[in-house]
């Protein structure tokens, strides 16, 4: 039971992570290698917020969504605009940009000890098994997060341009779908989505800065393993890897954690170069 509950704990956990870049890359294909930056980049700007400004938590959390929503639109429209389409400049100009950004947040929060409040303090037990109410919270947020994207995309306006640019950018342009607003859309709420995962995940530790380069490795494998641009293997793949991990960490050791996790991410482009549930041609058919 314990295996189960955490194994599915660390499984939002990875989705969550994961679901700011999987956002942005399925609507625009701009692979955003920011994303880790941003993440932590929101866990110092919602400290500084309370620490420095004295505002409330709960509306420095929300200014820090607000933040990086305007931090993704605005790296679109200065950088991915001028280079779209050019795949390794996108990689090489974002990742850079997120390397600026960590190391920079890296002079000025010199140390460690950094770190959020939880939202609800105190543990329950769940079939005898003991779990902090802060792990419940990413739970309970995950799963509502995924339901409501699931419904932004296919009711909204905006969700529904999303779809189409995803699914062929250039009929969608004819019907009248502006591309650089949808995409800088997509940038937007991909950076908040990673801002909002966080801001529930961080409080569970201190916050650092190589924590930043993590997050995207996570990212990364999450978005292969299921399928660069599959909502579906993005949510496969999160569980697969969450409770492989923690099936691993228990049994063996948390030290074979992250061997698992490059291990499938190897075997999984070895067999399926695409993803497990990625749409995308197949190298035979390519070629």
């Amino acid at each position: 039971m314990e295996v189960f509950l955490y194994g599915a704990v660390r499984s939002i956990h990875l989705l969550l992570i994961a679901m700011g870049f999987s956002f942005a890359y399925g609507v625009s294909r701009l692979p955003n290698f920011a994303h880790g930056a941003f993440y932590i980049l929101a866990g110092f700007a919602t400290w500084s917020l309370m620490s420095h400004l004295g505002i409330h938590y709960f509306l420095s959390m929300a200014l820090t969504l607000v933040l990086l929503a305007a931090l993704g639109a605005t790296m679109y429209r200065f950088v991915f605009a001028r280079i779209r389409g050019i795949e390794i400049s996108e990689i090489i100009a974002s990742y850079a940009l997120g390397v600026a950004i960590l190391e920079a947040l890296r002079t000025r929060f010199v140390g460690t000890g950094f770190t959020n409040p939880v939202l609800v303090e105190g543990t329950v037990k769940i079939a005898g098994v003991p779990i902090d109410y802060q792990r419940l919270i990413l739970l309970g947020v995950g799963i509502v997060l995924v339901g409501t994207v699931w419904l932004f995309t296919h009711i909204s306006k905006i969700g529904l341009s999303m779809r189409a640019m995803a699914q062929d950018e250039r009929a969608a342009l004819m019907l009248g779908v502006e591309s650089d607003h949808v995409a800088a859309t997509a940038l937007a709420i991909g950076s908040s989505l990673s801002a909002l995962a966080a801001l529930v995940i961080l409080p569970l530790g201190n916050i650092t800065v190589n924590e930043g380069y993590e997050v995207l490795i996570h990212a990364l494998a999450v978005c292969i393993i299921g399928g660069l641009g599959s909502w579906a293997g993005t949510i496969l793949a999160a569980f697969l890897l969450g409770f492989a991990g923690m099936i691993t960490a228990t049994y063996l050791g948390s030290q074979w954690e992250s061997v698992v996790s490059v291990m499938a991410m190897i075997v999984v482009l070895i067999l399926r170069p695409s993803g497990l549930l990625a749409r995308q041609k197949e190298l035979e058919e390519r070629v």
